[in-house]
Formats: structure tokens, sequence, C-alpha cells
């Protein structure tokens, strides 16, 4: 299965992330071209990486 850019918006929560320099640019270019925010973008991707783990997770550990 492959990535898909989707517009959505969500209940949210701030949180501070650092991110390399690069990956920033990268993101931001492929975000603007798929008219998202970073945010948005980030978001999906994580949630894509999540469903697609090899193992499951636990959702009782944290």
């Amino acid at each position: 299965m492959s990535f898909q850019i989707k517009p959505n918006k969500k209940e949210s929560e701030n949180k501070t992330i650092r991110f390399p320099i690069s990956l920033i640019e990268q993101i931001e270019k492929i975000a603007e071209r798929n008219e998202v925010t970073f945010s948005g973008f980030v978001i999906q991707a994580c949630e894509y990486a999540l469903e697609n783990l090899e193992e499951p997770l636990d959702n009782n550990s944290n």
C-alpha cells in the first residue's frame, strides 16, 4: 500500500519535536505540492507508519 496524502483536520494538542533541517525542507516541499500543512503531512506519515508496522502495537504499554 502506498502513502496517500489527504486533507484532514482533527482535534489536536501541541507537541514540540525537533527535525533535521534537511527533513523539514523535504516535508515542506511535499506538503506544499499536496496543499496540506506541515503538521498535516507529519500526522498522516505517522499514522501510516503505525498502521504498517511489522509487529502490532501493544496498546497497554507506554
